[in-house]
This record gives C-alpha cells, sequence and structure tokens, in this order.
C-alpha cells in the first residue's frame, strides 16, 4: 500500500466506500461533481493500467523476437531492428513504470525489470564479467530468472545492445553476447506477460483494488483505494525529477554527470522522462478524478494536466544522446524547465489537491521508510 498519504481524521474524506458518492470534505457545494470511488478506479483501470501493461507485453515480445532473429542471423540490419525495438520497449515501460504497485511487486518484478540506479556500477560490472567469461548459466532462458536482479532487466539489456563490445552483436562474433541478450530479453517478455495476465483477471488485483471493504486484503475502503491513485502521481513525480533528473542534470552545467543518466547509453534518457509524464498525464485525464474538486478548486484539474503535457514537451525537445543534449545550451535549458514544471506539479497535487481532498502528504515510499 503506499503509505505518503494518510486521511486527516478531523475531516470527513470526500472519497466514500464503493457506492458512496465523493464529495469534497471542505465544500460539499452543487459545483462539486458527484464522482464514486469505485467509478474512478475502474476507468484508471481499464483506460490506462490494462492498455498500458499490454502494449508492454507487445512490445517486450517484438524485442525477444528481435533478438532471436539477430542471434539466427547475425547481421548490422537485424542488429538495427532489435535495437528499435528496445528503443520502443523502454518508451511502453516508462509509461507504466509509474505504476509501482500490485502484481509488478511480485516476484521482485520491479527491479528485476529495471535495476537503476547503479551508483556504484554493482549491476555492470556483473553483466561485463558474464559477458567477458560467457558465463553459461546467464544464456541459459530457464536460469537468468534467478541471477541478480542487475543481470535480466532493461540495463542488462541495454549494455548487451549499446555498451563497449556491442558491435560485435552483428557478426558471429558476438554469439555469445547474443545469447545473454536473447535470455534477457525473453525474461523481460515473461515478467511483462505474468503482469499483463495478472491485470486483466477478473479476479486478481484490479478487483481487489476497485472493490475496497473491510474483508479486503489491500484496500479497506474508498479513500485507501483512491489514496493509491494519487499515490501514483505523487510519487511518479518524486522518481522523475529528484531521482532520475537530479541523478544527472546538475546546478550548473559544471556540474552535470551524463553518465549517470537512465538510459544513456541508448540515447533514451528523455525518451523515458518524457514517457514517465506522459503516463502520469494519461492516468489523471482518464481516472477523470478531478471532477470531484469543487467548483473553486476545478482549476486544478485543467492545470495539472497543462502542466504535465509542458513537461512532456520539454523532455522530447531535449531528445538525443544525454551528452550532446547536456553541451547544448537550448536544450539543457529545456531540462531546466522541466525541473521546474515537476517541482511546481508536485506542490500542486502533492499539497494542494490532496488538501482539498481532505488528505495531507505524509513521507513518501520513495524514502525507504
Amino acid at each position: 500500500m503506499i503509505r505518503f498519504l494518510k486521511a486527516v481524521a478531523s475531516l470527513p474524506s470526500i472519497f466514500a466506500v464503493l457506492t458512496i458518492s465523493l464529495s469534497l470534505a471542505a465544500a460539499q457545494s452543487a459545483s462539486a461533481a458527484p464522482v464514486k470511488a469505485a467509478d474512478v478506479i475502474g476507468r484508471t483501470v481499464d483506460g490506462f493500467v490494462r492498455p498500458a501493461y499490454a502494449a508492454l507485453h507487445e512490445r517486450a515480445s517484438a524485442e525477444a523476437k528481435a533478438v532471436k532473429a539477430l542471434c539466427s542471423s547475425p547481421s548490422q540490419a537485424n542488429l538495427d531492428t532489435a535495437r528499435a525495438d528496445f528503443s520502443a520497449l523502454v518508451d511502453a515501460w516508462s509509461t507504466i513504470e509509474v505504476v509501482q504497485f500490485g502484481p509488478i511487486r511480485e516476484d521482485n518484478r520491479l527491479e528485476r525489470m529495471l535495476f537503476w540506479p547503479d551508483r556504484k556500477s554493482i549491476g555492470l560490472k556483473q553483466v561485463q564479467a558474464a559477458i567477458a567469461a560467457k558465463d553459461p548459466s546467464a544464456a541459459d532462458p530457464a536460469a537468468i530468472a534467478g541471477k541478480s536482479v542487475a543481470m535480466q532487466g532493461l540495463g542488462a539489456l541495454e549494455y548487451i545492445l549499446y555498451g563497449t563490445g556491442a558491435d560485435a552483436l552483428g557478426s558471429a562474433g558476438g554469439a555469445y553476447r547474443c545469447a545473454y541478450g536473447a535470455a534477457v530479453a525473453g525474461n523481460i517478455e515473461t515478467m511483462a506477460a505474468d503482469v499483463d495476465t495478472a491485470w486483466k483477471k477478473p479476479d486478481g488485483f484490479a478487483a481487489i483494488w476497485r472493490k475496497p471493504g473491510p474483508d479486503n486484503p489491500v484496500y479497506r475502503d474508498g479513500p485507501e483505494a483512491v489514496t493509491e491513485l494519487l499515490g501514483v502521481l505523487i510519487d511518479g513525480l518524486e522518481m522523475v525529477r529528484d531521482v532520475r533528473l537530479k541523478g544527472f542534470l546538475g546546478a550548473n552545467a559544471d556540474g552535470d554527470r551524463p553518465k549517470q543518466a537512465i538510459f544513456w547509453r541508448s540515447g533514451k534518457t528523455t525518451d523515458s522522462l518524457a514517457a514517465n509524464l506522459d503516463g502520469l498525464d494519461r492516468l489523471f485525464k482518464v481516472s477523470r478524478i478531478g471532477e470531484a474538486l469543487s467548483g473553486d478548486a476545478r482549476w486544478m484539474a485543467e492545470s495539472t494536466h497543462i502542466q504535465l503535457a509542458n513537461g512532456v514537451a520539454d523532455a522530447r525537445a531535449a531528445s538525443g544522446p544525454i551528452d550532446a543534449v547536456l553541451a547544448d545550451p537550448e536544450k539543457r535549458a529545456k531540462l531546466e524547465h522541466f525541473r521546474l514544471v515537476t517541482s511546481s506539479l508536485s506542490g500542486l497535487v502533492g499539497t494542494r489537491m490532496t488538501a482539498e481532498f481532505g488528505l495531507t502528504a505524509g513521507f513518501s515510499s520513495l524514502d525507504g521508510d
């Protein structure tokens, strides 16, 4: 359960259990639209979560197929295809990555899908060691899931496809490296398929989220279910700004660290940031949670959408290899603006909007508490 929001005991919550309409605690007026918690969660699941995980499954399958084809027929053309499919896979993952609860948390899938940041290069060293030693267990599709989380996800696959020595994949000399890549890609496909299936089950996690109650093992009432949704927005913004962006963008150009950026080898750093915010925007719009705001506060919903869209535009305008982006004053300025936008959104959603909903910001689930 997301832990960084907690209901304020002195204020009646706007989120009633299942069939009770939502209304603002502070201003129950005709301008506050009646909204049901079950409807908010239902729209989120059917309109964003399930389609996004289905897209991830599709892209993961395409990548697994492309890497297998590369191994069977090494060529520059097939390597280019595997890299193009990796790019699409990163976009798909980054869109749904903001939903960090539910089936993705089972069996350490979240960490196995993407081990990052790797501040001490522990994972990188493990991947490099496997390639150097041609470790047969790392190239074994049946064994890869039992390896270190750093050796079996998107980070490992990026290094295999783009890291030092990756050009050998276009020839027979890259046979082991390709076999390892095929095992990793297949493992990612399996995880994506499992999560996709889990969310589609009529009696699976989607039903648990949609139907809170005293016997529910996760959500006791409507407020807890909707708090989980708001948590995606708050934690997502914090992750993007304080973990991803801050990891490489310094206070000034002298403090930039391009090789600390996520997906820097593949040139997908800002594409990933854009997809993260696009996922948050899609979730926010589809849920229509803003309809629960009173007339005087309804502007917050429109402002949230506009600022998320602006952040996406900033990241897309700063596309390209991150070292080149940071060296370009105009593109770097886009990332500075991206930082300002995400900070503004954290205040808008995490403080003002949650206050309107009778909730208050507590500690973040990213704190490690």
